[in-house]
């Protein structure tokens, strides 16, 4: 005899509505027989109301509030049978001390969001001017789970084999040269994969896809009567939504499957989805803020606050996360943890995240819970985990970021290091140690080469073309006065501000881009790829472009007809770093022969084979590496040389002899006029002179030994 459940039953009823006490756990709106599970956090609340509407529509439809027999601990669950959940949008009123001093900010006329809803309805479609008279702006959806995942799975590429690829969703195919059918959004880059696949990138790093409000600080640009917008989407509205402004299907609330069927093409083609994600901050601001979700839920719970009750900015944007808070800890946990089962994502990049490891009065801890926690996790156990090692408040952390053998980072000092050195600046020590995977700052520690992240540009700063064309930034567009952005960016115009037509400056600009690949590819740790650089996108000299939806910010496609020398060269980089294990070591280099093949793992040259000159002006390095260490001896490579001359003078320089029957053979010589920069891998040519080579001023050459 079938027996029917206990639990599809209701046991109160409210006006039309039947209900029951829910489940406090998963937190969120949950389908469950019959009916939907509603369960949210307050420890401070003293009553809450579910508030529901119609889809789109101004006016809720209903209110109902918790009975208190429905509050499990802090907890506010209940079941409400027979909703029609795909048209439906709900929120919550909490209600409260108001007491600024205490901390306590509920306000039961506010209609909250919830901070674990799956769907965000209210920013639909991008750009589109919202109602400011809307009772409820961003409203919590539900999601369903019914996307056919086939058999995709995480990836799980080696972290030393990776070429990072970074992104902005929109900038990537808004530009109307990208020729793709809907342009700005998550299916316009499933239809630029194969170019994706051609350059050689295996894993993307998304600029933050959580739904953020793009009018969040909107305002009129002084200078060209533009709208400025909150562009890049650091500031998070709902941690565990897709943004619908980024879906071609936004307007149909379709923006997961649509960002699900992006992430499982990208995987069919071996490409790695990282996420970019802001746990420091919120949407919410400062005191002036608006109220979306945390500070009418739980102010005193979810943020940093100083004794008088003001909000901590450790972010730099009005208030910092208390991400060791052990409820604000679990949200972290279980939104990484959501996104990796859900969607597939193969690791995130953890903006500021030196915020995380500080305590709730904003003092750093030697031991941070948070991180100790997402490190272990076992869920995120093959997630690839990336810090950005400094915040808004002066902590710097890059070599000294709490790892716990998991935890890469964005290394700050090898884009310092390399840019010194590109423009005749730096030394050659410090170089050396950063082509080596930065072992002063991460061997101490028992710490992999891969730990380091290596870029040059990245989203915040230059684009590779404008550190070769700009003295200083240029961000008057911002509508700051040029106060924003950094002013140490390091860089070097080649001898005039911006665009030039002198044809000797332009040629230098184009060699010292090549220069700054060539160094990325044959660096020990991950290398990290701007979006554009590989065919030279400007943005003007303006190193903060946040508040752009504009040419300035998109990818112009024309750039690859126009500059296809330079994608060639980086192609080739790519695929030589990708062919060659030697360059790509688990482990840090031992300076000595330990596979009994005649040669250290690596070794220093200069001008004279054997004799580095490390003076502090020196301006001219070369190493070799061992074919026979490849992966600390586990495979067999070919030998690689690389000879870097930063001088304005060309320089001879004497090569190491190799093993008879060796000879060295030319992959890529930056001095040389396109095409024969560089050469396809496998293709190289033989190098006339084995004794030796001119290298031009300022260029880089790479030599392969076999």
């Amino acid at each position: 005899m079938l027996i029917e459940r206990i639990d599809i039953h209701p046991t109160h009823t409210y006006g039309d509505f039947k209900l029951r006490r829910g489940k406090p756990f998963p937190f969120g709106a949950t389908l469950v027989p019959g009916g939907v599970n509603f369960s949210i956090f307050s420890s401070h609340a003293t009553s809450c109301t579910l508030v529901l509407f119609k889809k789109h529509t101004p006016e809720p439809m209903a209110e109902i509030p918790f009975p208190d027999e429905f509050r499990i601990g802090n907890v506010y669950c209940m079941v409400v049978f027979n909703l029609d959940y795909e048209t439906l949008e709900y929120g919550y009123r909490m209600d409260g001390a108001n007491n600024f001093q205490e901390g306590h900010w509920f306000d039961k006329n506010k209609i909250l969001m919830d901070p674990y809803a799956k769907i965000i309805g209210g920013r639909d479609i991008w750009g589109v001017t919202p109602d400011w008279n809307d009772c409820y702006h961003h409203r919590a959806r539900l999601a369903f789970d019914d996307f056919d995942w086939e058999d995709d799975r995480p990836l799980e590429i080696s972290p030393e084999d990776q070429v990072i690829y970074e992104m902005h969703v929109r900038s990537f195919t808004r530009h109307p040269s990208s020729g793709v059918k809907h342009p700005g959004t998550f299916a316009g880059i499933r239809e630029k994969i194969p170019y994706l696949k051609e350059l050689g990138v295996n894993a993307i790093e998304l600029m933050p896809v959580f739904e953020f409000d793009e009018f969040e600080n909107s305002r009129i640009s002084p200078q060209t009567g533009e709208m400025l917008l909150n562009y890049w989407g650091y500031s998070t509205v709902g941690f565990f939504a897709p943004k619908a402004g980024y879906a071609a299907t936004g307007k149909l609330g379709m923006q997961v499957d649509e960002f699900k069927a992006l992430v499982k093409d990208l995987h069919k083609n071996g490409i790695e989805v990282i996420l970019d994600v802001v746990f420091n901050h919120t949407a919410e601001g400062n005191e002036n803020g608006p109220y979306i979700s945390f500070r009418g839920l739980d102010n005193k719970t979810y943020y940093m606050l100083t004794p008088e009750g003001y909000y901590y900015n450790f972010s730099g944007c009005g208030n910092t996360l208390n991400c060791n808070n052990p409820i604000v800890r679990g949200m972290v946990l279980d939104c990484l943890r959501y996104w990796a089962a859900e969607y597939h994502i193969d690791g995130f990049r953890f903006d500021l995240a030196s915020i995380l490891g500080r305590d709730p009065w904003g003092a750093p801890l030697p031991n941070p819970p948070l991180l100790e926690t997402l490190a272990f996790d076992p869920i995120l156990a093959r997630c690839k985990l990336i810090a950005e090692a400094w915040d808004a408040g002066g902590l710097y952390q890059v070599g000294s970021f709490p790892a716990y053998g998991r935890w890469a980072e964005w290394n700050g000092k090898y884009r310092d290091s390399i840019r010194k050195f590109l423009k005749g600046d730096g030394t050659v020590g410090d170089m050396a140690q950063r082509l080596q995977g930065s072992p002063d700052l991460y061997a101490w520690a028992g710490r992999a080469p891969a730990t380091s992240i290596n870029f040059i540009t990245a989203h915040d700063g230059f684009t590779l073309a404008d550190l070769v064309s700009y003295n200083q930034k240029h961000n008057q567009a911002n509508g700051e006065n040029n106060n924003d952005g950094a002013n140490d960016n390091e860089s070097w115009n080649c001898g005039a501000e911006g665009w030039t037509e002198d044809p000797g400056i332009n040629a230098l600009r184009r060699r010292q881009m090549r220069n700054a690949i060539a160094m990325l590819m044959v660096s020990q740790g991950v290398p990290m790829l701007l979006m554009g650089d590989e065919v030279g996108r400007s943005q003007n000299g303006n190193n903060n472009t946040y508040c752009h939806d504009s040419a300035l910010t998109w990818l112009n496609w024309e750039l690859l007809a126009r500059n296809t020398d330079l994608f060639r060269f980086v192609k080739h980089c790519i695929a030589f770093r990708k062919g060659h294990p030697v360059l790509r070591n688990r482990r840090h280099f031992w300076n000595r022969d330990y596979v009994g093949s005649g040669y250290a793992d690596i070794t220093w040259h200069g001008t004279q084979a054997w004799n580095a000159d490390w003076s502090p002006y020196s301006q001219t390095l070369a190493f070799m590496l061992c074919g026979k260490h490849a992966k600390e001896g586990t495979v067999e490579d070919n030998y690689i040389y690389v000879a870097m001359n930063m001088h304005w003078e060309a320089h001879w320089f004497e090569l190491p002899g190799l093993h008879p029957g060796m000879q060295w053979h030319v992959f890529a010589n930056t001095g040389c006029t396109p095409p024969e920069d560089s050469w396809e891998p496998g293709t190289e040519p033989l190098l006339d002179n084995q004794s030796g080579l001119l290298l031009s001023d300022r260029s880089v050459v790479i030599l392969v030994g076999k």
